[in-house]
């Protein structure tokens, strides 16, 4: 049977369990690839894999992993096989469940996906946290810089989006990398600023007090509910509104912190300087 339309996916809406139809079984290496027509289950995506594939189960069945797929009507495609970015319109996305090569789901079965509700809350604890700490590392690194650079979510220089060069979502907490080379000196960012990282951790680590202590509400705003659709994780912080894309889970309230904290570390490497920032959610 091919598959013609995206996964409608559950996840966005905080659920973490779900009943669809299998539309396709796919034979991988690691076991049995099921695609379902709708799902709770959040997948890892390759283009991006910040936030790691939930956990659970599906019919009953240990879930292995899910990764994102994507299928133009004939093969579906899995995770860095995909040649196209999220959305492209003539493809489908879909979540592929991988279980045990010989777990006994078919093409046709109604089954029912169960998430673990304490991997996904401590996840969604550490996505949030990890863009509370990128805006707020922005406006502790705001007066660095002695060019006009295009704003973040709140407005500030986005140092995020200029240097990050990866960024990983864990159990209540996150790991972003950062490079500051020649390129961003040349878009006006002053390296000098890093010199004191404790003062810049300590600016940034008293925003996110404020912010936990504001209660500010979250939501995910969706264009659909297929997975291709674009989200935007919204928190409305004191001051504004902040509006970010993102296709990973969160929590409803910055209520359910007791606190948001990061640590930065430098390190020196081939034309210039990595920044490691670890976030840690209570």
């Amino acid at each position: 049977m091919p598959v013609t339309s995206d996964t409608l996916v559950d996840y966005p809406a905080g659920a973490t369990s779900s009943r669809g139809t299998v539309l396709a079984t796919v034979p991988l290496d690691a076991g049995l690839g099921v695609v379902l027509d709708r799902t709770a289950f959040h997948a890892v995506d390759a283009g991006w894999p910040d936030q790691p594939a939930d956990r659970g189960t599906l019919a009953g069945h240990p879930v292995l992993d899910a990764i994102v797929g994507a299928t133009d009507g004939g093969e579906i495609l899995i995770g860095g096989d995909i040649p196209v970015r999220t959305g492209t319109e003539g493809w489908s996305f879909v979540v592929v469940h991988v279980l045990a090569a010989d777990a006994p789901v078919n093409v046709g079965d109604e089954v029912e996906v169960t998430v673990d509700e304490g991997y996904r809350r401590a996840l969604s604890a550490g996505h949030t946290a990890c863009h509370l700490a990128s805006l707020a590392l922005d406006a502790a690194l705001a007066d660095a810089w002695t060019k006009e650079v295009g704003g973040d979510a709140l407005g500030n220089p986005d140092f995020e989006s200029h240097a990050s060069q990866s960024s990983r979502i864990h159990e209540n907490g996150s790991v972003d990398v950062y490079r500051v080379g020649k390129s961003l000196r040349k878009r006006g960012f002053d390296v000098t600023a890093l010199d004191d990282l404790g003062g810049v951790a300590e600016r940034a680590n008293a925003r996110l007090a404020r912010w936990v202590a504001s209660d500010a509400g979250i939501r995910i705003d969706r264009d659909g509910d297929g997975l291709g659709d674009r989200r935007r994780w919204v928190c409305e912080l004191p001051g504004g509104e902040a509006v970010i894309p993102c296709g990973g889970t969160h929590l409803t309230s910055l209520g359910e912190f007791a606190s948001v904290t990061v640590a930065l570390e430098r390190a020196d490497v081939e034309g210039g300087i990595a920044i490691t920032m670890r976030t840690t959610a209570t």
